[in-house]
């Protein structure tokens, strides 16, 4: 886990100490070492910033070269290097380090960018080709490593955090539209394109996706590499789904606990993380007590306090916690927005923040942590209509009798009305009346001035999006591939990499993607219970409390509390001024109190004008 930079210029008049700068912005991310290189012709430079983890010698530094052609700055892990490794041994490879990188160096030049198709891993890296005069840079599957770039004609800049393009000159200019939807319906990101991001001329480099840029001719090709088949199927009893998924999780958290470095894990006590920190404790040289962090709110009726105790004492965890308050909000409120870059959506990203600083604290280096269960295996309450319309749309009425019965007994939240039953039967007319719905809140909302309305007259639609659901697995495939996953992911590496830490993601090994979305519907929401199969597997490892508890909560925080204290109040009354002055607000916003929202809240504008404000700065 690193910060890396680079610049392809037209010409060889760009100075290393423009790379300097650049890599000294994102110097949080690899406190351990930094490196600049640039080629004999002057014109690509490669920087990167350390954070070591495995192969912790000079001999892993980068910028890495290999075979007198190429270059690599790399940032993240490739978990099954050592399998990569030794079939590269057996076709002639030799091999100088015991680092990941160096692998992914030989793995192209064998087999190009099809190397991407055997790499299982978090990863953000580009490879100069002194021969060829291209870059070949990729992104993992899922996106948990950041890669910007900007192009301009002239030079090619690109890196993990945008904010090294601004420290050598790119305009830090905010994009109305997705301004607009942000402050409206709370929206991060343009399902429609994963590229955009809030600001203009800056681009992401979409997850599973690799990008090739010819120097010489200044062409660019982005291409995706890889996409979940929603639509595939396979024939498997309950017993053969549950011992697959058993084996395809316990090979993800093997591989994703090497490491050279102390490594713990999150826990939040709930069902994902409580999961991970049973089956690491179950592995063999993983048996001492595995160090655990956690995020607690005393006296806040979604307090974990309860089930991280059930958790620990039940596998025999060492846990630590830290209780965030509004006043620790307030002091690192400004530094959270400068990490993210781009807004988001509630206080709940703090607790996360604090929780890697924990880590820091007590000299841990990478956590596991249980992202991505929630959108692959269905685990949110809202998922739960989409099932039921699947279950109707296949007129099973007995079964969705059956379904409702359980759900209600186990106290699940889920609305279900005659729009459900108008959705499961015309999908694409829902859909579109959905979108309808997200285009009347943004041009309607009673506080946004008409005269930042008239900037994006014309553009009204762009960003809102809702796709085609006729089966839970579509709903699914949108959280995971266009919209929702991608932000959670952004949240998770920068408030691990402002501490210098690494996060790991079992969850979102491909191949255990790929399984449970070619699973039945009924495997992931089943008898009243989200993540059914996930239970199932860890039903005889995890207390009872853990493994069948109903009740949904993910890195909540006390916000409406914070959000009444005096001074959160006028902080957020001071950004509603800024926003104001910029003819973003109307001026009679200011009339209006603030109204403190739970963190998840549709209506949390307050907190989104307080964040927004701060993104302008």
């Amino acid at each position: 886990m690193c910060g890396i930079a680079g610049i392809i210029s037209n010409n060889s008049s760009t100075a290393l100490h423009h790379l300097k700068k650049m890599t000294d912005a994102i110097a949080h991310r690899g406190p351990d070492g930094e490196g600049l290189w640039q080629n004999a012709g002057g014109n690509v430079l490669l920087g990167h910033r350390r954070l070591s983890i495995i192969d912790l010698s000079e001999a892993a530094a980068q910028p890495m070269h290999f075979s007198k052609r190429y270059s690599i700055v790399h940032n993240g892990e490739l978990y099954n290097y050592i399998e990569i490794k030794l079939l590269l041994e057996q076709k002639g490879y030799r091999f100088r380090t015991a680092s990941d990188t160096e692998v992914i160096l030989a793995a192209y030049d064998q087999w190009k960018e099809k190397c991407l198709q055997v790499f299982d891993g978090m990863f953000a890296f580009a490879i100069w080709d002194e021969k060829e005069s291209t870059l070949f840079a990729a992104r993992d599957r899922f996106g948990e490593k950041p890669f910007y770039y900007y192009e301009d004609g002239e030079h090619l800049l690109f890196a993990s955090e945008m904010k090294a393009l601004w420290a050598i000159g790119v305009d830090k200019t905010i994009d109305e539209k997705m301004l607009l939807n942000y402050l409206t319906i709370g929206q991060v990101q343009n399902p429609t394109d994963n590229a955009q991001t809030f600001y203009q001329q800056v681009y992401a480099l979409p997850a599973a996706h690799y990008m090739k840029f010819d120097a010489r001719e200044r062409k660019m090709k982005i291409q995706q590499y890889w996409r979940i088949n929603k639509e595939q199927k396979i024939d498997t009893s309950p017993a053969a789904a549950i011992e697959k998924f058993e084996n395809l999780f316990d090979q993800s958290i093997k591989k994703r606990l090497r490491s050279d470095v102390s490594l713990g894990s999150s826990l939040s006590g709930g069902l994902d993380s409580s999961a991970i920190a049973a089956f690491v404790s179950r592995q063999p040289g993983h048996e001492t007590a595995l160090k655990t962090f956690s995020a607690c709110f005393p006296g806040f009726e979604k307090d974990e306090s309860a089930y991280i105790n059930i958790a620990c004492e039940g596998l025999g965890l060492q846990n630590y916690t830290v209780t965030p308050t509004a006043g620790d909000l307030l002091n690192d409120f400004e530094k959270l927005c400068y990490h993210q870059e781009e807004p988001f959506q509630s206080s709940s990203i703090y607790s996360q923040y604090k929780v890697f600083e924990l880590a820091k604290q007590h000299g841990v280096k990478v956590l596991l942590d249980g992202q991505g269960a929630d959108e692959v295996l269905g685990g949110y309450p809202k998922y739960i209509q989409w099932y039921l319309q699947e279950v109707l749309s296949r007129h099973r009425l007995g079964a969705i009798r059956q379904e409702k019965k359980a759900l209600l007994k186990n106290r699940q939240p889920f609305k279900w009305g005659i729009k459900n039953h108008f959705a499961a039967f015309l999908p694409a007319h829902a859909a579109m009346q959905l979108e309808k719905r997200e285009y009347r809140k943004t041009i309607s909302h009673p506080q946004i001035s008409q005269d930042f309305l008239q900037l994006v007259k014309g553009h009204e639609w762009e960003g809102i999006h809702k796709p085609i659901v006729t089966k839970l697995n579509d709903i699914l495939y949108f959280n995971v591939a266009e919209q929702g996953l991608q932000e959670l992911l952004r949240f998770a590496d920068r408030n691990s990499m402002a501490h210098g830490r690494e996060v790991r993601l079992p969850f979102l090994n491909h191949e255990l993607v790929e399984f449970i979305f070619s699973l039945p519907a009924s495997y992931k929401i089943h008898d009243g219970f989200s993540k059914w199969i996930l239970r199932k597997v860890v039903d005889d490892i995890l207390p009872k409390a853990i493994t069948w508890r109903t009740d949904k909560v993910g890195y909540e925080t006390p916000q409406v509390q914070w959000m009444q204290s005096p001074q959160l109040q006028d902080y957020i009354h001071e950004s509603k001024k800024q926003l104001v002055g910029r003819g973003i607000l109307k001026t009679s916003s200011l009339d209006k109190p603030v109204l403190p929202q739970e963190n998840h809240a549709a209506e949390n504008f307050d907190w989104r004008y307080c964040c927004a404000a701060r993104m302008l700065d």
